[in-house]
């Protein structure tokens, strides 16, 4: 027994088999005992959607982050426990890594690593081949103290500001492309000209002996007089296509009329034959 090492071990600790809330069939593994010591969830990864910004912070005290124990993904909390400048704010939960790195995913209503059989468009999978399926180890939705990293997002602000959260703006890199949304994030009517209003962005070359230059996105829905000219072109085609489709019918219909009106005359003559021989004999 002594030579049988904690890996082994780990392979055979498979549980009975399960159904999530979705009807597949999970394998049910649960870590050797000396993996269930000395685990506490010791770092939070928190999102501001308003201000762009994102941060990690560590806590050395395990009891401050306990209030996240058995709550689910998209789970609101509030989280005055975890200091004063916490005082006021209200975060989700969005997702988290277990201390092996496996992912939590969402509809998994189990607070241990499953194995599942996932295919395109389920998360934590990429799939490599058309079609392909997988079996891969995945986190339960709900926390514990396995946890070594959570996600989460700032739904309510607080009273204080959190360095590096709050008291500073990313602006995002790039602008609207599309055409519908450049005339929503600038409100604009159908009549005005949206070419005018594309944010453009600043490019510094690599040689710096060159000017920098600006860039701008291609304008995805842009109805300019050549695209309602492509418009008018294929209505065109098909007009033009159901007509001379209309025409061949005709022509098809009088050659099969003239085609029948031949093979019943040939048959009609073919019968007067045989009758005008029957009657000479």
């Amino acid at each position: 027994m002594a030579a049988l090492t904690s890996r082994r071990l780990w392979r055979h600790r498979k549980q009975k088999t399960q159904q999530d809330i979705y009807g597949r069939i999970i394998i049910k593994l649960t870590p050797p005992p000396h993996r269930l010591l000395l685990q506490a969830l010791s770092a939070l990864n928190i999102a501001n959607p308003a201000t762009g910004c994102q941060k990690t912070i560590d806590f050395d005290d395990e009891r401050k982050t306990r209030i996240f124990y058995d709550k689910r993904i998209s789970a609101e909390v509030a989280v005055d426990s975890l200091g004063d400048e916490f005082k006021g704010y209200v975060f989700r939960i969005t997702g988290g890594n277990d201390k092996q790195g496996f992912p939590m995913k969402q509809g998994v209503l189990l607070p241990s690593r499953v194995r599942l059989l996932l295919s395109k468009g389920h998360s934590c999978y990429r799939p490599r081949r058309t079609g392909e399926r997988k079996r891969k180890s995945v986190r339960g939705c709900i926390v514990a103290s396995d946890m070594s990293v959570l996600s989460v997002t700032i739904v309510k602000q607080g009273e204080q500001d959190l360095p590096g959260l709050t008291d500073t703006t990313v602006p995002k890199r790039l602008g609207p492309k599309r055409a519908n949304n450049i005339r929503k994030f600038f409100n604009l009517t159908k009549d005005d000209d949206v070419r005018k209003f594309v944010i453009r962005r600043e490019v510094q070359p690599k040689n710096a002996e060159k000017k920098p230059y600006t860039k701008a996105p291609k304008i995805q829905r842009l109805v300019t007089p050549v695209v309602l000219q492509r418009k008018r072109h294929i209505l065109n085609l098909k007009k033009r296509r159901a007509e001379n489709a209309k025409e061949a019918e005709v022509e098809y219909k009088a050659l099969l009329a003239k085609r029948v009106k031949e093979a019943a005359e040939k048959r009609s003559e073919i019968k007067k034959r045989r009758a005008s021989s029957l009657h000479k004999a």
